[in-house]
This record gives C-alpha cells, sequence and structure tokens, in this order.
C-alpha cells in the first residue's frame, strides 16, 4: 500500500455538509489523512470541531493562516501536503493563495474562486508555483461519466453536434434563506457566492460535465437568467444557448427552484453516427445509440468499460455505486499525484491514462462561464464569448 497522504482541511466543522462528504471520499481508499484543521472562521468553534475528529489539540487551528504557518514550521515528514477548501466561495482565492505560496498542494471545492479576475490569478500562482491544484466537480467521477468520455474521444459516436445538459433541484423553490438556513443564506447572498445564483453554484457543474464529457469548449453563449424567489438577490433558474469549438450546439438549464426536483443531473450527447446519454439519479447506467442498432446499457464494474471506468469502480456489477465513490475518486486522483510530484516522477495515473480530474484550467473556464452568462442576461441574452486570456 502506498503512504497516506497528509491533508489539512479548512472549512467544514460544526453544522457544514459539504465537509463531512470531502472527509468521507477522502478516507474511502485509505490513501488520505486528515491531520490538521481550521474549520470554521470562528476560532473557538474551529477548535471544537477539531475536538470533534480528534485531531491532535495542537493542530486544531483558529484560522487558515494560523494553520498554514504552523504546518510550515513542521518537520517535513510530518506537514500536512495538501489543503483541502470546502468554504463558501468567496474565500476559496485567498485561502489557496496563502497555501501554493506557502508550497502546499490544493484541492477546492468548486467554484475555483468567486470571479475570473481571481480565478485567473489564482492560475498564474499555479503555474509559477508548480504545484497541483485541483477542484472537486463531482460528477466528473462518476464511472459511467468517465466510460461517456473514453467513448467520445475514441470516435465511437462520431463527431459531436449537439450536448443538452440539465440541472434542475427543488430546495430553493421558497425563501429558506431566511429561515437561518446556512447553506442557503451564503448560496443566495452575492457577497458570498458571486454574481450568479443558481448559474455559479449548480450551472458550473452542468457546464463541467459537458466539457469534461466531450472534450469541447464552449465560445459563446446566449443566456436568460431569472429570480422567481421574491426579494432573493441572486437568479434561481436559468437557460443557456451555448456554441461550442467546431460547431457543435448546445442547451443548458439550471433551476433550484424546480418543486419537487432532487439532483437531476442528466446529459445527452449526439454525434454524427450515435449518441450517449446519463442521469445522475441512475449513476451506474450509460445509454449508448447509433443510427441503425438497437440502444445498448452500459453498466458499472463491467468488464467491457476502458479502464478509465473499471479502474473507478470498487464494487462487483449490481452494486450501486454513486456520489460518495465519485467524490472519492477525484480525492485518489489527487493523492496519487501529490505522492508522485513528491517522488517528482509525474502525474500520477490510473490505468494508461493520466488523472483527469478538474485542474485550475477548468476553474478558470467555469468562472468565465459564468461571467459571461450574467453578462448575456443582462444584455437580453445577447451572444457572449468567454473570456479566457
Amino acid at each position: 500500500m502506498p503512504r497516506r497522504v497528509r491533508m489539512g482541511m479548512v472549512g467544514g466543522g460544526r453544522g457544514a455538509f459539504i465537509g463531512a462528504v470531502h472527509r468521507i471520499a477522502a478516507r474511502m481508499d485509505d490513501g488520505v489523512e486528515l491531520v490538521c484543521g481550521a474549520l470554521s472562521s470562528d476560532p473557538a468553534r474551529a477548535r471544537e470541531s477539531g475536538g470533534d475528529l480528534l485531531l491532535a489539540p495542537d493542530r486544531c487551528y483558529g484560522s487558515f493562516m494560523e494553520m498554514i504557518e504552523a504546518e510550515g514550521a513542521r518537520p517535513e515528514d510530518e506537514r500536512m501536503e495538501f489543503v483541502s477548501i470546502v468554504t463558501p466561495n468567496d474565500t476559496h482565492h485567498p485561502i489557496a493563495k496563502a497555501a501554493l505560496e506557502a508550497g502546499f498542494h490544493v484541492l477546492s471545492d468548486k467554484p475555483a474562486t468567486l470571479d475570473l479576475a481571481q480565478a485567473k490569478d489564482l492560475r498564474r500562482i499555479v503555474g509559477e508555483t508548480g504545484l497541483l491544484y485541483g477542484l472537486t466537480h463531482t460528477y466528473t467521477g462518476y464511472p459511467m461519466v468517465r466510460q461517456a468520455r473514453h467513448m467520445v474521444r475514441k470516435g465511437e459516436i462520431g463527431a459531436v453536434r449537439s450536448v443538452v445538459v440539465e440541472y434542475p433541484q427543488g430546495w430553493l423553490a421558497t425563501a429558506v434563506e431566511e429561515s437561518g438556513q446556512k447553506q442557503a443564506a451564503w448560496r443566495t447572498d452575492p457577497a458570498r457566492a458571486g454574481a450568479a445564483g443558481c448559474m455559479g453554484d449548480i450551472g458550473t457543474h452542468a457546464e463541467s460535465l459537458a466539457e469534461f464529457v466531450t472534450g469541447l469548449s464552449i465560445d459563446e453563449l446566449a443566456a436568460d437568467l431569472t429570480t422567481f424567489v421574491p426579494g432573493r438577490r441572486v437568479d434561481d433558474e436559468g437557460s443557456v444557448l451555448l456554441r461550442f469549438a467546431g460547431g457543435a450546439k448546445g442547451v443548458l438549464h439550471a433551476s433550484q427552484v424546480s418543486a419537487g426536483c432532487e439532483n437531476n443531473l442528466s446529459l445527452r450527447v449526439s454525434g454524427e453516427t450515435g449518441g450517449l446519454e446519463w442521469r445522475q439519479t441512475e449513476p451506474n447506467t450509460l445509454l449508448v445509440r447509433s443510427l441503425d442498432g438497437p440502444a445498448l446499457v452500459y453498466r458499472t464494474g463491467s468488464g467491457y468499460l476502458c479502464d478509465r471506468a473499471q479502474g473507478a469502480s470498487r464494487v462487483p456489477p449490481g452494486h450501486p455505486e454513486g456520489y460518495l465513490e465519485a467524490f472519492a475518486n477525484i480525492y485518489r486522483e489527487f493523492a496519487d499525484d501529490v505522492r508522485a510530484h513528491k517522488d517528482a516522477s509525474g502525474p500520477g495515473e490510473v490505468g494508461p491514462e493520466a488523472s483527469v480530474y478538474p485542474s485550475i484550467e477548468d476553474g478558470v473556464r467555469s468562472m468565465a462561464f459564468v461571467e459571461a452568462v450574467v453578462a448575456s442576461s443582462r444584455a437580453n441574452a445577447a451572444w457572449t464569448r468567454l473570456d479566457l486570456d
């Protein structure tokens, strides 16, 4: 067994949802060890939360800067090796910047930053430091999403013509942020979430999935954003027309006010000779269509899948795998790359392909998408190019 990679976490303390998900994912393959944390913006709560997780008292820090400075002073074989960021969007950039400049790799919850300017600055810092940076766009870790990616790149459906991606939720169909619900409160606050609400929160997941599977980049878009809940300061639903490099077209719809919907992310890719369909609510199935043959059902864990999809599965066919396992695949690949970086032996690998978890470039693309969506909607859905320079 390879050694465990040492992780420090910022955010994710008492009352947080996504922090616990990250910790489960990190532990799943026994390749990552949480050694320290600054688990809340409140110093006392941060230390108490560290105690909840049985961290050593002297490694339960009151702030992320305290953690970075103290860990940097520890012997190399004891200090944390990477920082997991699980805080609201407005703190992603300063935490990642401080960690990278202190010599620590970073794995961050999405989106990369609050806005595009910060994302570009972070890209510069990652390039200058030569350190690893990853984003937990969870859905890129699903085995059948990776199978779809493999099939598109191998030309098994021909050149891509159209992409339809949808992500409806219903949890913000009412003004739950006014009740003090913590997750809703910051996600509907533009100072903490950014200029886009729904599109920044889950629209970026849809954008990431579409580009990850197809390998195509969105060049320009036309967006119509809406705020349905009175008094809400950010969008809670939106529809976007997409134009991809190379001529493919697409439609992206995201909503957090679709009453009764859970996390119904879905993707349909159509090519010259066939198509693929995947749904997050049935993640172990990939539907494969052809021009003149029957539709085929590909299933997780099967021997006919590509190496990448098989490497992303942990149990035999018929045993459900889902969200936590997909999250864990990103952590496993990132930990492999941290070990490889330390050994100066190049990026980690699973089978014949290099690690494919989202990078800072994907983070910049997502923030360019958000900025273009907001600008387009304000201009009555005018076609708007993504600013990636």
